[in-house]
């Protein structure tokens, strides 16, 4: 069933929808409404993941076989969603989800769930972290569960990350609205008071402070102070009431006295301060439009990077770059980082490799994200690359407290962690192990002392598609 108009308003009432602002309700026309009856099976287990649910009506009930016994893991009610961890992982269902209620869904397909999560920012962060919190409580089922991990440390991130450019693009896009509400009065006021030939020296004016806008210069806070402050006064002595509020703008623009008494000089008396009001406003349209498309941008970059780390849409076994890997690792851990300095040591005549790329990804998550914790969040971390013995070496090294000599020979054991209950599996370098050595035919090694752990992962330079090394 496609959704009709009553249907949108419908389905935006639903928590996942509610911030949803007026122009980004057509992220909910990408979908389909479908009925389903009790005791039909909606999703079996290892079933490949296709869609993205929203139960609007009903209830449906998922559940794994453990065993000879079958485990609820969760019952799914009016208002809550499932299936975005098989989507962002690019896994088959660890489930069985049967229908228990008659019952109305919401669904997408993965195509359109990555254009929601690309278009529409508030849905795209409850989304991230619902699935960060599901993950969380998923980790301890068994080894396999280190990827969700990985993937969760990743979603977090995600939610963290989106949220400063989705709060900047929602801030502007109030102010645009109040900014294009003045404007158009401003244009109503000037209407009766400037004729055609005033009309054409104000726009030319207001195209070319545009031009200035867009080749400004960023000021310093004390410089851009002074000429607010002067600007401001020569506006009072003008008479053009609320001067401080243009001044911004105006020197935002590089416009200073001198340019705005020309201007006035060629309109007449009565037009001169809603024209300055009026190119205030405009001035105001494009910066608020520069910030919406740099937000949205942000966001696009950021949808980009969890796609290059998952490695969606690309066979499990291809040909990498590992830096664009540690990059896309960087980017999903960037909330941890801003305390971090991150050097970059990277050899770029490094060559591609053929490899598991999202396994890859997992590794540098774990090590990366291990390093974070050594230095507390607030010390050195340095990612190196480079090519000894017709190997690619990755190396990370940090300057944190060091790994104490007494465990250092049981850091690769199950379960083994020296973080806090809670906070680690003890599984993150046993996966990590066994990813590089028995999938890339690799090896992991490290050294540590007080302020200074390097660990060094060794990947065949030349292997072919079946795991093993080609003979050079």
């Amino acid at each position: 069933m496609k959704v009709d108009d009553s249907l949108v308003e419908r389905i935006r009432q639903m928590p996942l929808f509610a911030g949803l602002k007026d122009d980004q309700v057509d992220c909910i026309r990408l979908g389909e409404v479908i009925e389903v009856a009790p005791g039909d099976t909606l999703v079996q287990e290892n079933a490949p993941a296709e869609f993205f649910f929203l139960n609007l009506e009903g209830e449906v009930r998922i559940s794994r076989r453990y065993g000879n016994q079958d485990v609820l893991l969760g019952v799914n009610k009016p208002g809550m969603f499932m299936g975005e961890i098989p989507l962002l992982l690019e896994a088959p269902w660890a489930a069985v989800v049967r229908v228990s209620k008659p019952t109305r869904l919401f669904r997408l397909s993965q195509e359109n769930f990555w254009r929601v999560i690309g278009r529409c920012p508030p849905v795209a962060r409850e989304i991230l972290r619902t699935a960060a919190n599901r993950l969380r409580n998923l980790e301890g089922y068994s080894h396999q569960r280190q990827k969700l991990v990985s993937l969760g440390t990743m979603a977090a991130g995600l939610a963290h990350e989106l949220n400063n450019p989705a709060a900047a693009a929602r801030r502007a896009a109030a102010q645009l609205y109040q900014t294009i509400g003045a404007v158009q009065g401003l244009v109503c006021q000037l209407g009766r008071v400037l004729k055609a030939e005033a009309w054409e020296r104000l726009l030319a004016a207001e195209q070319e402070a545009t031009r200035r806008l867009s080749e400004a210069a960023p000021l310093d806070s004390l410089t851009r102070s002074d000429r607010e402050e002067a600007l401001t006064r020569w506006l009072d002595e003008h008479g053009v009431p609320e001067g401080w509020r243009l001044a911004s703008s105006f020197v935002g623009a590089g416009l200073d006295a001198e340019w705005l008494g020309k201007l006035m000089e060629k309109l007449p008396a009565n037009g001169q301060t809603p024209a300055l009001n009026w190119l205030d406003a405009r001035l105001s349209l494009h910066s608020l439009l520069k910030l919406v498309d740099q937000s949205t941008g942000r966001v696009a970059d950021l949808v980009k990077a969890i796609k290059s780390y998952t490695h969606m849409d690309q066979s499990p076994m291809q040909e990498v770059d590992v830096h664009e890997g540690l990059e896309s690792t960087l980017t999903m851990l960037g909330y941890k980082l801003k305390h971090v300095e991150v050097v970059r040591a990277y050899d770029r005549s490094t060559p591609r490799i053929m490899a598991y790329g999202g396994e890859l990804n997992q590794v540098w998550t774990n090590l990366i994200d291990n390093a974070i914790d050594a230095v507390d969040g607030s010390g050195k971390i340095c990612v190196g690359t480079f090519v000894e013995d017709n190997q690619v070496v990755v190396e990370i090294m940090d300057n944190g407290r060091g790994i104490p000599p007494e465990i250092q020979s049981r850091i690769f054991e199950p379960f083994f962690t020296t973080k806090g209950v809670g906070s680690g599996t003890g599984l993150g370098l046993l996966i990590s192990h066994r990813i590089i050595a028995d999938r890339h035919g690799g090896e992991i090694e490290f050294e540590s002392k007080p302020g200074e752990t390097r660990f060094k992962v060794r990947l065949p330079a030349t292997r072919s598609a079946g795991g093993g090394k080609t003979q050079g």
